[in-house]
């Protein structure tokens, strides 16, 4: 296989810190590159540097594109192609040519002519018209590189096909689950025929059935397509399965490279075990659940019993799991729990101090009274992206201190979530963007524990990580519990994640508790499909 991008001595620096260090790497035409690395590794400034569309202030290296080009138009193609007709010029030979990204300045025509033979998957950002049906997402990427209606109609049929959303085309785009969104993000990049796609953490914020299918969708795709594909994943699973071969970095560098399963294993294991302390003391029933139902009326699918008549204590300080498969009721439950969505029928109360208040009951004595002391962190998060990190720990949530006392209630409460004393300084002047996505997932931590809360919900914590991260989220979880006596009721269909960190579990299955109690025991109590499912998810 023919060089395709050379990566050398590459290093890179945000306000004095090296976030990457010498990277050396090429990437050949044709070939799937796997990277792994834990959160803040630099996974993915790597990927927006080799994006090319970003200018940074502090970089050094070179990022060369071998390439063939058409000197006549600009046509831009992989250097296998070099000494072929150009497609739109009849007669006019592909020539080889090559282009340094670092070198070469950001507006010049020959570098956006490249960029646009660049496909990116973002693990965050779907970059859809949210309000337009799906058919009109993938025309309108066709209309904008030229092609008449007819024919980008016809054509964004085949790209739905491609990407398996034949059966969602009419659908408005914002009414989509996540990976269904990131099928029609992937048809509307495979609109320029592109010869390199980027796929950072992809499927990061799907439960794991729906990442198989967007993952078999998009190596499908890279097939089809005869691209080459960087990927970051924290499944170990998909860089085993897709890549041919795979790098480790690790603060930045690159540590080790090699077959795409020895270096998931090294990575895995990485991760140190984790030991809960057992002499934690488990107070007081501090939420009380009794026969609590909820139902939908759905058009198509008529009475739905997201929650059939379940009955829990959480204690206090205990950390208390929801576990089940997609649809078993576990994040219905905890929306009730947190007042967001009103049960049919049923008890729900939570201790304040020594009084019991109840949580249907809507005004600043009933439930408002209760939430001041709640918090929750949702799967899809999100920290102010104009204010900086401190900001978003005080003013931004409404907390008003002085600035001294309010920088160091901020340590604390970073350290509390994982971060050292030395990373939660340097991070509090930094923007959300320059942090990595297991960073922001910290902070979103640290800023519901920054408003003091006594009961915190978690709704899949685990989601958007790797390993290693996994493992830093359980440790500021158990630690915050430690220190500040918190009580976490945590919904995930993360099985190993919720053995780990729980101290009783739930275990959900068709809008009703099976089970409760000790994590190992009840996770046992899945169904062979529910493991699947659950795994595989």
């Amino acid at each position: 296989m023919a060089a395709f991008i050379e990566v050398k001595n590459l290093n890179v620096d945000f306000d004095g810190f090296k976030v990457l260090k010498d990277i050396n790497l090429t990437i050949n035409e044709g070939e799937v590159i796997g990277i792994l690395g834990r959160s803040g590794a630099g996974k993915t400034v790597l990927m927006h540097v080799l994006r090319g569309v970003e200018e940074y202030e502090s970089i050094s290296g070179q990022v060369i594109y071998h390439l063939a080009r058409c000197e006549k138009c600009g046509h831009i193609e992989p250097p296998s192609k070099t000494g072929y007709e150009c497609p739109g010029c009849p007669g006019e030979k592909l020539l080889s040519f090559d282009a340094d990204f670092i070198e070469m300045a950001i507006h010049d025509h020959k570098r956006r002519d490249i960029t646009k033979r660049i496909a990116i998957m973002l693990q965050r950002t779907f970059a859809l018209y949210g309000d337009e049906r799906v058919i009109t997402n993938v025309v309108n990427s066709l209309t904008e590189i030229g092609e008449q209606d007819e024919e980008a109609i016809s054509k964004a049929m085949e790209l739905l096909e491609k990407v398996q959303l034949s059966h969602r085309m009419m659908h408005v785009a914002r009414d989509l689950s996540g990976g269904e969104k990131q099928r029609v993000v992937l048809a509307r990049q495979l609109v320029r025929n592109p010869m390199l796609l980027l796929a950072d953490e992809p499927t990061g914020t799907l439960d794991p059935r729906t990442a198989k299918i967007v993952h078999d969708v998009i190596e499908r795709s890279v097939k089809d397509y005869n691209m080459t594909m960087v990927i970051t994943s924290h499944w170990s699973e998909v860089v085993e399965s897709i890549a041919d071969r795979a790098i480790i970095l690790e603060d930045g560098a690159i540590i080790n490279e090699g077959d795409p399963c020895e270096m998931a294993k090294a990575f895995t294991g990485m991760a140190c075990a984790i030991e809960k302390k057992p002499d934690i003391a488990i107070g007081d029933p501090i939420i009380k659940v009794q026969n609590l139902r909820k139902k939908y009326i759905s058009v198509t699918r008529g009475v739905v019993n997201a929650v059939s008549d379940i009955s829990f204590e959480v204690r206090e300080s205990e950390i208390f799991g929801l576990a089940g498969v997609s649809g078993a009721g576990k994040t219905t439950t905890s929306e009730i729990l947190m007042g967001i969505v009103q049960p049919t029928s049923g008890e729900v109360v939570t201790r304040v101090g020594d009084e019991w208040i109840d949580m249907k009951k809507p005004g600043p004595e009933c439930r408002g009274r209760a939430l001041q002391y709640m918090g929750i962190l949702h799967q899809e998060y999100s920290l102010y992206t104009h204010r900086n990190i401190i900001d978003n720990l005080t003013e931004s949530i409404g907390i008003d201190l002085p600035y001294e006392l309010a920088v160091r209630k901020a340590i604390i409460t970073l350290k509390t979530t994982g971060f050292t004393e030395e990373k939660a300084k340097s991070i509090l002047s930094k923007m959300p963007d320059e942090l990595s996505e297991g960073e922001r997932h910290r902070v979103a931590l640290a800023q519901i524990l920054m408003k003091e809360p006594n009961i915190i919900v978690m709704d899949e914590p685990t989601g958007t990580m790797d390993p290693i991260t996994k493992k830093d989220v359980t440790r500021s979880i158990l630690k915050a519990r430690e220190e500040l006596g918190n009580t976490f009721v945590i919904v995930s269909h993360d099985m190993d994640f919720l053995e780990e960190v729980c101290d009783r579990v739930a275990l959900m299955r068709n809008g009703e508790i099976v089970d409760i109690g000790e994590p190992k025991k009840v996770i046992l109590q899945l169904t062979e499909a529910e493991r699947v499912e659950a795994d595989t998810d």
